[in-house]
């Protein structure tokens, strides 16, 4: 019995070795292929966190699709969660996380002499590195993000679950993996400094509604929505003027990031004209007021924010 257990553990472990051989051989495939793709990474980020290997990107993103139809399901006859102390602390955790990235990048950006037009990715010595250590808390942060979308899962909010929503999500955590890794300063620095700031802001609005006594007061909804889109505009602007004017950032990131930015232009324009331009007749008598109709920490009406905590017309 003895040498048959013992047989039995060195079969387990010989099948682990094998598993976890065929697993290093496909990690290093995909890398050496990301590699060739893009070029050398940045050297001043190799060893970070979740950094050296797509792996761990990539099977989160696919966890958390995959987490959204199953939990769909699980939820399809069971009821919904409450979770409002679970949304209080979140909200405030992103808060102040998001306030965190806004002072240290404005910091380091400007005690690093940037330049607004235009900034390379090695001019500025170790204000470039403690850019890109705020950037990947940056990065980190698109995947806490994820949570929203679990918890509109657990509290049955699917209307809320657009592909607005989810697209944004998943492609901003594996976008700036790459950013990261290639680019992880320098120009890269603006848009998350103007999403700071609007997660300030969205994230306030979503920790105040979890609060009867506050909805009244959380009429601002439509403006961050707003802001958002100005958001989008000013980073266009501001990648299109290092190509007009280039620094040496890399051109081909400073184009994808420009069309990337166009395609949630061009989502998000067409949820604000469908929430805000085409309201039904009679709304006022056949509905209460969405500022006063707020479902634990988010409104029925549809708000979109940097993120992609985005919602979807009431049904």
């Amino acid at each position: 019995m003895i040498l048959q257990s013992r047989k039995q553990d060195c079969n387990r472990e010989a099948e682990n070795t094998v598993s976890y051989e065929h697993l290093k051989a496909f990690d290093d495939e995909v890398n050496a292929f990301l590699d060739h793709m893009f070029g050398p990474r940045d050297s001043r980020v190799r060893g970070w966190f979740m950094l050296d290997s797509y792996l761990p990107t990539f099977f989160l993103t696919v966890s958390y699709l995959l987490s959204i139809w199953l939990g769909n399901k699980y939820m399809k006859n069971r009821p919904a969660f409450s979770l409002k102390g679970t949304l209080t602390l979140y909200n405030l955790g992103i808060t102040l996380l998001s306030a965190y990235m806004l002072v240290e990048l404005i910091l380091s950006s400007w005690g690093g002499g940037y330049n607004l037009q235009c900034q390379n990715l090695d001019s500025a010595g170790d204000a470039d590195v403690r850019v890109a250590k705020v950037l990947w808390w940056y990065y980190f942060s698109k995947l806490v993000e994820f949570l929203d979308t679990i918890f509109f899962v657990l509290r049955k909010k699917t209307s809320q679950i657009t592909f607005l929503h989810v697209y944004h999500h998943a492609s901003m955590f594996n976008i700036w993996w790459c950013v990261l890794n290639w680019i992880p300063c320098g120009q890269s620095f603006f848009g998350p400094t103007l999403n700071s700031f609007i997660h300030i802001l969205m994230y306030s609005y979503y920790g105040l509604s979890v609060f009867p006594s506050m909805h009244k007061h959380l009429w601002w909804k439509r403006y961050l929505t707003q802001a958002q889109l100005v958001q989008f505009l000013l980073t266009i602007t501001h990648t299109l003027s290092a190509v007009v004017k280039p620094c040496g950032f890399p051109f081909g990131c400073l184009i994808f990031q420009s069309s990337y930015m166009m395609t949630l232009v061009i989502l998000f324009l067409n949820f604000y004209f469908q929430t805000y331009r085409k309201k039904p007749m009679k709304k006022d008598t056949q509905e209460p007021p969405a500022e006063k109709e707020v479902r634990n920490g988010l409104s029925k009406a549809p708000f979109t924010a940097a993120n992609g905590v985005m919602n979807k017309k009431a049904q």
